[in-house]
């Protein structure tokens, strides 16, 4: 698993790594069902703390990306529930960076644009 972590970053490294594994279930490069990593094994590839692979594995399987036991390891959930609605989390997430886009002078038709290239994966 390619993984891309940035240590000046002010996010953390388990959310960045978090985040990275579920644009890999979005873009379909997980699969679903395709056993992940062990955490030693994924920290150890990444040259980080196992806590801190255990700390982004315990959040994605909460958020219910991942199913996770003792014997069969990490997995890519094939039972993922589409909500079809937005968490608060994410809401207001996106309301920041809409406003990000504005006070930086971009029009809707132009947001939307950019959100629709990088939604199909072009970006």
């Amino acid at each position: 698993m390619i993984v891309s972590l940035d240590f000046q970053s002010d996010v953390p490294i388990y959310l960045q790594l978090r985040n990275q594994i579920v644009i890999g279930i979005s873009n379909g490069t997980l699969a679903p069902g395709e056993k992940l990593p062990t955490i030693r094994a994924l920290a150890q590839e990444i040259g980080i703390n196992t806590m801190t692979v255990n700390k982004a594995y315990q959040l994605l399987k909460q958020e219910g990306y991942i199913c996770a036991d003792r014997r069969s390891g990490a997995i890519v959930n094939d039972t993922y529930q589409k909500k079809r609605s937005l968490s608060k989390k994410t809401s207001d997430a996106l309301k920041v960076v809409i406003s990000e886009a504005k006070l930086e002078g971009f029009t809707e038709s132009e947001f939307l644009t950019i959100c629709r290239e990088l939604y199909s994966g072009k970006s």
